[in-house]
């Protein structure tokens, strides 16, 4: 006799994949019993059921890497403890390189996993061949080994995950769609279904590929598309034995991996085929998309070349079908911005098994505590804009992402496809200058500045890229002379009404109870101190805020402070990004350049750092707000976009006889790491205080009614802080950093790098980075050890500073 539906659930999981049961064991294992799992069709059915059951754990951040550990050690003891036998063997991990740059690459991961306490290890071409017999070296020049990685069968671990549910309480329902997501306008109150409606405090949508379009129904991004993902299953042949190892040919897109005598190698090509642009049939299930052998030869005579007993074996499978795949390769999961109780957890890149344990694990944390247990900015679904929903822009990027799975990972890349959503006013006529363009929240943005002749593009590599002396002019312009910024990237928002003071200071760890025409430089904490945001506050009048921020944190931090927002209070917030440009005009000329174009007194009395009113510029009114990201003196101009290429066009021809240089990004970067300044998502998260950061001086610990997080930092401050912020400089000025290179301290691992960039005024790479010391750590404790960074498998001495080791006392900018 079938099941009837419950009326009621505590939470609703819509999808029965591997992530959705996932969700369900590891919800029991917190418990709550009142969970029900819907699946439209069946178990595994869509994607699941066809995964190559890869089992990595080595991922491009310490908490994804501890997310992916987690998942490996579940796997392990799944079986033991349901009963259900999961095909998982620890069988280890070989990934090769055959460029000098795709080994410097897997060297560096192999650093960063020392940080995270994962045993990799660096090998020859000899060594190579001993573990994997079948390969042809003749090309390969090194690899990695991780011992602990292996692979399972991805229908057994979910009907283990499943199973476990079903015993720790939960409900599965298969064949069940859900037609509908109900809410209240604020949060989901539930779903529909064919066979009746249930309430729920939760809704978790892990519906794949048709996550997208149900999410879209009220109104929540979720980018994501699906794309043709192809493999081979050969026949039986000599060699192919039960402890092969996983194998990844990067360099030739495929990765191989045992199962019964036999191999099995797929690809993720660099050129991917999209799939599903019209829609997905309401019977697909178990559905095997149409072979495409031309697509596929080109990996398949790589296969031959690196296994060449592979000329002589048969082919038993050619597979294909779809698989999800986002707009920067990195999943989605957490709370949808603007519908609460509605979670998310889709789009898995083809990692959707090595993932599926530690996402279950954080997704059931996270609706229980109501916050992430840990950092997961770079995969929380809030990062993402409403443009990124648009089809078309996900058809063309996500021919890109797949094959960047397993492409270099090279310091910089720039996206080639799904281009020119958000241009700047000024994008054509810094374009005409040789500004040759980054993307970032679809904005286009000058990265840096090709002089004429140069050919406006990148050519990448772990060394000094070719831009490297264009952007170090760029750089001593603003230190010597005056740099023109575009920084129209800024999210902007205005709060304004009576009780705008109020709500602001609740959220703000400093004051912004000032006098109109101040700016406050500003974090925005959570309850547990960690800091949600780093912006500025600007006081336009006494009723009226401007906030700003990084234009990548623009859906985050809009509903960040929305959310905190009491319903009674008498203010408004308003998105006004797209409303406004931003030039940046800094160096230790600026004020001198300005106050030839204004009649506004821009001198240090009038007009003294912090400061922010309107002024006169050519035709029109521009605020001038006097700060900086560089570490110069500066303004920050805003205008309405309407006026922004006549003010540009006056700034432009004005500085030509005076050597005003054009600067982007890149610079932009090195001018602030030599400050010392940091930059929210690398080097501050939800899980750094601004005492660990180095960062007190921004909070205002008495004012009158407290600010949210408060409590956790006077804790804190009288318990002593286990690590601190601390910059480097490379001894080696021609080694470069990036981030996640581990600290050494007097021989012994502290820490890692957050974010790195070569210091064109210091000489030298600078980093930024935690020493930490279960101990704690003040100023002695950092200031008696001798560090050295661990670069590409070098140990390379550096000198550390708890302060700017560019104007420590911030005397240019006051100037």
């Amino acid at each position: 006799m079938a099941k009837e539906l419950p009326n009621k659930a505590r939470v609703v999981i819509v999808g029965g994949g591997v992530i959705g049961c996932s969700i369900a064991y590891h919800l029991t294992k917190i418990g709550w019993q009142d969970v029900v799992l819907l699946e439209r069709k069946q178990l595994t059915s869509g994607t699941t059921w066809h995964a190559a059951g890869l089992i990595g754990q080595l991922r491009d951040s310490q908490n994804m890497t501890k997310l992916a550990k987690y998942t490996a050690e579940l796997y392990l003891g799944l079986e033991e403890e349901t009963g259900q036998a999961t095909g998982y063997k620890v069988n280890g991990s070989l990934s090769i390189a055959t460029n000098e740059g795709r080994f410097e690459d897997l060297k560096r991961r192999a650093d960063m996993a020392k940080v995270f306490d994962l045993p990799v290890d660096v090998i020859g071409p000899q060594t190579c061949k001993d573990y994997y017999p079948l390969l042809n070296i003749d090309d390969v020049i090194g690899g990695i080994f991780i011992p602990s990685d292996g692979q399972a069968n991805p229908i057994d671990i979910t009907q283990g995950l499943a199973k476990g549910a079903r015993m720790g309480g939960a409900q599965i329902f298969e064949n069940t769609k859900v037609t509908k997501i109900n809410h209240d306008g604020e949060r989901a109150t539930g779903v529909e279904t064919e066979s009746g409606s249930i309430e729920a405090d939760f809704v978790v949508l892990c519906c794949g590929m048709w996550t997208r379009e149900l999410a879209s129904t009220v109104d929540v991004t979720v980018p994501l598309h699906a794309c043709e993902h192809f493999y081979i299953v050969t026949e039986p042949f000599e060699g192919v034995t039960s402890n092969l190892p996983v194998f990844r040919d990067y360099d030739a897109f495929a990765y191989y991996k045992e199962d019964a005598g036999k191999l099995l190698i797929g690809a993720f090509e660099p050129i991917a085929k999209p799939w599903g642009m019209n829609g997905i049939s309401e019977d697909f299930c178990f559905d095997e998309l149409p072979d495409d052998f031309d697509h596929f030869a080109p990996v398949l005579e790589g296969a031959m070349h690196r296994v060449p007993s592979l000329e002589n074996a048969g082919i038993q499978k050619f597979f294909c079908g779809p698989e999800s795949f986002t707009p920067d390769d990195r999943y989605h999961i957490g709370e949808a911005p603007n519908l609460k109780g509605l979670f998310v957890s889709a789009g898995l890149n083809s990692i959707g098994i090595q993932s599926a344990g530690g996402i279950g694990k954080v997704m059931a944390e996270w609706m229980r505590d109501g916050h992430p247990p840990s950092d997961l900015a770079s995969v929380d679904i809030r990062r993402n804009l409403p443009y990124q929903g648009n089809p078309n822009y996900l058809h063309d990027r996500v021919t890109e992402t797949l094959g960047l799975l397993y492409a270099v990972h090279w310091p910089f890349y720039q996206y080639e496809t799904a281009r020119n959503v958000r241009k700047s006013p000024f994008y054509e006529s810094m374009k005409n200058r040789g500004a040759v363009y980054g993307e970032t929240a679809g904005w286009e943005r000058p990265n840096w500045y090709a002089s004429d002749g140069v050919k406006g593009a990148y050519e990448y590599t772990f060394t000094k890229q070719n831009w490297f002396d264009h952007s170090a002019d760029e750089h001593k312009a603003v230190r010597e002379n005056v740099g023109l910024f575009d920084q129209t990237s800024f999210a902007k928002f205005r709060l304004e009404g009576a009780d705008a003071e109020c709500v602001l200071n609740q959220v703000c760890a400093n004051d912004v109870a000032v006098d109109p025409g101040r700016m406050v430089y500003t974090q925005w904490l959570n309850e547990r101190g960690g800091i949600e945001a780093d912006l500025t506050v600007t006081r336009l009048s006494a009723e009226v805020f401007l906030v700003v921020t990084a234009g990548a944190s623009q859906v985050r931090e809009f509903h960040h402070l929305k959310d905190r927002i009491p319903d009674d209070a008498r203010c408004v917030l308003t998105d006004v990004t797209s409303g406004m440009a931003v030039l940046g005009v800094q160096g230790p000329n600026s004020r001198s350049f300005l106050q030839d174009l204004t009649k506004a007194d821009l001198s240090n009395a009038a007009f003294p750092f912090g400061t922010s009113r309107e002024i006169d510029l050519g035709y029109a009114f521009v605020r001038a707000s006097r700060i900086s990201y560089m570490g110069e003196l500066g303004w920050e101009l805003y205008m309405p976009t309407e006026f922004a290429l006549g003010i540009y066009d006056t700034i432009a021809e004005a500085g030509e006889s005076i050597g005003l240089k054009h600067v982007g990004m890149h610079a932009m970067n090195s001018l602030r790491i030599e400050k010392a300044y940091r930059h929210w998502g690398h080097d501050i998260t939800d899980e750094e205080t601004p005492i660990e950061a180095g960062l007190g001086f921004a909070v205002a610990w008495d004012k009158k009614e407290g600010f949210i997080g408060r409590d956790a930092l006077l804790r804190q401050k009288e318990e002593g802080v286990k690590q601190r912020m601390v910059q480097f400089l490379l001894q080696d000025p021609e080694k470069m950093l990036y981030h996640n290179e581990p600290i050494y301290r007097d021989g012994g691992i502290v820490g890692y790098l957050t974010s790195g960039m070569y210091g064109h005024t210091l000489g030298g790479a600078v980093g930024l980075g935690y020493v930490e010391n279960a101990g704690g750590v003040d100023a002695k404790f950092v200031n008696s050890g001798t560090y050295e960074i661990l670069v590409a498998g070098e140990m390379i001495r550096a000198s550390a500073s708890l302060r700017p080791m560019y104007d420590p006392k911030s005397e240019r900018i006051r100037a």
